[in-house]
């Protein structure tokens, strides 16, 4: 591990050549991530949030939507982020953008969003999407991988011959921002960071040491 290395030398990141906004710049950057073929997953987000014991925890969930400054994502609420953010709605988002030599962290607060816009998500959704959620109990212990199937069953068998509704459980939560961090590798580890702080005024822009 010692000696893996790697050079960044794909991009640079410049006061002077970003937006005020740093919604902008994050559309600018995300389409970019998609038109990277390297690139599997571009709305692939590390989610940290805080848990019982005030200790951090992670995990990667998708970005579904970009709506009114507000990050979407869907999810189980009684899985443990859905628990997690109901008792403390501040956390963070990372996008790692690898092949790009880029990285953004969002930090902010999380809330539900409406049922309509939940139940217009769900609806979207491939059937066997649908099946899963109302199949698996998120961050619940089970005995085996077999039970999951036959929970699995169970509920292709009850839903064989009607489309599913979205489980009363599950639903978007939005992540409302406070600060933006994009990070740009450079040579010699002399990174490029760059900073949005959420004012009164607006939004305050300002460069981090690497």
């Amino acid at each position: 591990m010692k000696d893996l290395r790697k050079h960044y030398t794909r991009g640079e990141l410049l006061e002077e050549n970003v937006p005020k906004c740093p919604f902008e710049l994050f559309t600018i950057w995300f389409e970019e991530a998609i038109s990277c073929p390297e690139i599997i997953e571009p709305n692939a987000m590390v989610l940290t949030t805080v848990n019982n014991m005030s200790a951090p925890d992670a995990r990667i969930v998708l970005l579904k939507d970009l709506r009114d400054e507000e990050f979407v994502f869907y999810t189980n609420y009684q899985s443990h982020k859905g628990q997690q953010l109901e008792k403390n709605p501040n956390c963070t988002a990372l996008l790692p953008w690898i092949n790009l030599e880029r990285q953004i962290i969002i930090r902010g607060s999380a809330s539900k969003v409406s049922e309509n816009e939940s139940e217009a998500y769900f609806d979207s959704r491939p059937r066997s999407s649908k099946i899963g959620a109302w199949a698996s109990t998120q961050s619940r212990n089970i005995s085996s991988r077999q039970e999951l199937e036959k929970q699995l069953k169970e509920f292709e068998i009850k839903f064989a011959n009607i489309e599913p509704s979205k489980p009363p459980h599950w639903g978007g939560m939005a992540i409302a921002p406070l600060e933006f961090e994009f990070w740009q590798g450079r040579p010699n580890r002399m990174h490029d960071r760059l900073l949005y702080e959420k004012s009164s005024e607006g939004w305050i822009l300002s460069r981090l040491q690497p």
